[in-house]
């Protein structure tokens, strides 16, 4: 697979904690990549770095080749390089699911208020959550929030989403169900998808290739079946963990 984006010597350090350290990763074009790792070892803040939302100490990153250096809002007709979904959906209590996903078009594209009505419509349509439009955060389902959630990032027809854990807060079944409503909207819209997730391995069925972030940087990089041959002390107990942990449920 090509590669779409190009992660090269990237660190941010917070005084003297170097929580990147020269982080190294691909990312094929039209894949799903997940990073896993320990917590607070890093990964929402890469993600974050990638978005824009903070600022590199160092390193590039790169799409297609060419060097990204605004971040990283939609365009005027309402098309985007990057989106986020955030952990726990991030949704405005204060606004409708309609107004929830319009959100990204009214406040950093040159759409006229009938375009984005006809692009929120549509998403709503294709989320299945057109009789929800009008109701607000509080009316709807823990499943119906990441719907609107993700409908929210895919609505500036984005080139590659970023979920940071988009299963927090659900049970195993619901976890599940939401990996199976990324694999299936990046299959629809056609969109590169980079996770973060701690849910070992039920992630990795979804997953084209798994980014293990250790100490700072890229310790393994591949497919989700290669992971327990290349497997170092510190992942292989991650990973022996995870399934423990999987059989008692």
């Amino acid at each position: 697979m090509e590669a779409n984006l190009s992660i090269r010597g990237l660190k941010k350090h917070f005084g003297d904690n170097k929580v990147l350290d020269g982080v190294d990763l691909d990312v094929p074009d039209a894949s799903v990549t997940t990073i896993i790792g320990k917590s607070g070892i890093g990964k929402s803040v890469l993600l974050k770095c990638i978005a824009g939302l903070l600022q590199p100490d160092a390193g590039r990153i790169e799409l297609q080749g060419k060097p990204i250096t605004s971040n990283h809002g939609a365009a005027a007709d309402g098309t985007s390089i990057f989106s986020y979904m955030f952990q726990n959906n991030a949704l405005f209590d204060s606004l409708s699911a309609f107004d929830n996903i319009a959100l990204p078009l009214r406040e950093t594209t040159g759409l006229n208020a009938q375009e984005i009505r006809a692009r929120v419509e549509s998403m709503l349509e294709q989320v299945e959550l057109t009789e929800a439009s009008g109701r607000y955060p509080g009316e709807l389902s823990g499943g119906m929030k990441k719907r609107v959630a993700l409908a929210r990032a895919l609505v500036t027809n984005p080139q590659i989403v970023l979920f940071d854990e988009p299963t927090t807060g659900l049970d195993p079944e619901r976890k599940f169900s939401v990996f199976e409503m990324i694999a299936d909207y990046r299959e629809r819209f056609g969109f590169t998808a980079l996770l973060v997730s701690h849910d070992i391995p039920e992630v990795f069925e979804v997953s084209d290739r798994v980014a293990w972030l250790d100490a700072g940087t890229i310790k393994f990089c591949g497919a989700p079946d290669q992971l327990n041959e290349a497997a170092e002390s510190a992942l292989a107990g991650i990973l022996n963990k995870a399934n423990y942990v999987r059989k008692q449920l």
